[in-house]
């Protein structure tokens, strides 16, 4: 016999939005909390940045978005939606293969009208408590938020967390940076180039941030000055009309005097020291035990989505980086809710810690750091992807998936930072 919770969905990003979705169609009785007054989480531009550049101070008055102004997206359009609903099918004003960060959020706000998940949101709510009621042997969860100045509780049977990770700033340790007279800045609070003007800037990171910021940055700075480990695998190489790019090894320590040492050898004396080092994950408002995150490895999850503690009642949604982040989410969300109604057993909390214990087995056992966790490509997303699909009552993935991803990654290194209009998309048999 199906079954139908009262579900309370963390977050209207893109994650929570298609799993409001997925447990809807599955019958759930669902509430999506949403702290901003509309939909789109991570994808909503604010050129507001916060007053700590750096992003660390707790007490700081926090800015979800970490967008910049001109960011384009670093996967093409049929990866950059659903398997049901593509993005390529849909034109809002940008029709480029990697358009800019405006046509997902038009495309999320379609979306989230198209499935009328809107009435199923609660916006302005921001959620600043989630515990059980009773730790042991209750399903219940009470859910504390914030509207306005009025503080509102209600119980349910089960949370999904979807709230995203581009928040809070993750910034490396440096020898000497507390004495650094330079001014530090997180890509979180990167918006323009313009501040850089005319100004000597260290580049820490060889992300995809740090790839695009560079050259932005570049074009008006002095210099600009890029620390990324060794086995970094972009690079921004030459570009005609840019010399002023300089490509080094990590940092080994500052100076006083405002000299940054590479452990290359080099040295430059900067103005600001921009850190694209990425995000940590964050839940401040989850009051349990049995979760903890643990230089970013949040666990113990089951396939980064269960707490095997709490079985079915506390999922995320969202947390596996380095995939196909639609279809990832999709189809962890089509499971979250098919576990729910009971279509989809998981296995006993034993069985699930197990399952924990051998994947960070696997990973001490390859020199692995906790941090990569929940990063899939290159060896685990296919496997992944596939698994979930048949937990999902799908047949595994169609294979384009899979080889435009690889083709994209491998021309972004192939191709540099002209990739994007440089792309050819291979004739991939792409089902609508």
């Amino acid at each position: 016999m199906q079954r139908s919770c009262k579900v309370a969905v963390i977050g209207a990003g893109m994650s929570g939005l298609v799993t409001a979705r997925e447990l809807l169609r599955e019958s759930h009785d669902v509430t999506v909390f949403e702290k901003a007054n509309r939909v789109g989480g991570s994808w909503i531009y604010n050129p507001h940045i916060e007053s700590d550049p750096v992003g660390t101070n707790p007490n700081r008055e926090k800015v979800h978005s970490s967008l910049y102004e001109s960011l384009r997206l670093n996967l093409p359009r049929p990866l950059m939606g659903f398997s049901d609903y593509p993005l390529t099918d849909r034109d809002f004003g940008d029709r480029r293969e990697f358009p800019k960060h405006e046509e997902v959020l038009n495309f999320l706000m379609a979306f989230a009208s198209d499935y009328g998940l809107m009435g199923f949101i609660r916006f302005g709510a921001e959620v600043i408590k989630v515990r059980r009621t009773c730790d042991e042997g209750s399903d219940r969860w009470m859910v504390k938020w914030r509207e306005g100045e009025e503080e509102k509780v209600d119980d349910f049977e089960a949370v999904v967390i979807c709230n995203g990770h581009f928040v809070e700033p993750r910034v490396p340790k440096i020898s000497g940076i507390d004495r650094w007279p330079g001014k530090q800045v997180h890509s979180h609070n990167y918006r323009t180039p313009e501040p850089y003007e005319n100004q000597v800037v260290v580049i820490i990171g060889m992300g995809y941030s740090g790839f695009d910021i560079s050259v932005e940055v570049a074009s008006v700075a002095k210099e600009v000055h890029i620390a990324a480990r060794k086995n970094s695998i972009l690079k921004v190489g030459k570009i005609p009309g840019m010399e002023n790019i300089f490509e080094h090894f990590e940092i080994s320590h500052i100076e006083p005097d405002g000299r940054v040492n590479f452990a290359d050898g080099s040295s430059v004396i900067a103005d600001i020291i921009l850190y694209c080092t990425g995000y940590n994950y964050s839940f401040p408002f989850l009051d349990v035990n049995g979760i903890i995150v643990d230089d970013n490895q949040v666990g113990p999850l089951y396939k980064h989505v269960f707490s095997p503690r709490y079985g079915p009642y506390l999922s995320f949604v969202g947390i596996t980086w380095a995939t196909i982040i639609f279809l990832t989410s999709e189809l962890q969300s089509k499971w979250v809710a098919r576990v729910l109604s009971g279509k989809c057993t998981l296995p006993s909390e034993n069985e699930m810690m197990s399952s924990v214990k051998e994947m960070y087995d696997e990973m001490t056992e390859v020199g692995l750091p906790k941090h990569f966790t929940h990063r899939l490509y290159p060896d685990k997303m296919e496997e992944y992807l596939d698994w979930l699909a048949v937990e999902a009552g799908l047949a595994p993935m169609e294979r384009w998936w899979f080889e435009m991803y690889d083709t994209a990654f491998k021309v972004k290194i192939s191709l540099g930072q002209c990739y994007r209009d440089k792309w050819k998309r291979v004739p991939y048999s792409i089902s609508s």
